[in-house]
């Protein structure tokens, strides 16, 4: 077993702004995220920003509620970082399923071809 790290997770520069409303919480303690899961939204004059979880883990402390003022460098939450690779280790043995996926791309493309040649002919119809 290895020793899991605790991280402290901040709002990340937002830009010149300050006292960005937190308008929406997506954990609570106790929850499993994952890398780049949304903690908390938050919401300037002119943009919506997700504070992701920097690394898998576990919630340990949710620092926030909605309503909140928050700025660059203001706490978000406690993850216990190390706790959560077995939904990351699950997405690998998906990879190889994509490759397949991608030799059925060509016939996408065939209904934009079809959608222009009817147009023409459809007009002589309709004048009948």
């Amino acid at each position: 077993m290895t020793a899991a790290r605790t991280l402290d997770v901040k709002v990340p520069g937002i830009g010149d702004f300050k006292d960005v409303p937190v308008i929406e919480v997506h954990v609570k303690p106790g929850d499993t995220v994952n890398a780049e899961d949304p903690l908390v939204t938050i919401e300037s004059e002119k943009a919506t920003f997700d504070v992701p979880a920097p690394s898998a883990g576990t919630v340990r402390e949710v620092k926030l509620k909605v309503g909140d003022k928050v700025s660059e460098g203001t706490a978000v939450a406690t993850i216990e970082a190390g706790e959560a690779p077995a939904p990351a280790k699950a997405s690998k043995p998906a990879a190889p399923a994509p490759a397949a996926e991608e030799e059925p791309s060509p016939p996408r493309t065939a209904p934009a071809e079809v959608s222009e040649e009817p147009a023409a002919p459809a007009a002589p119809a309709s004048a009948e």
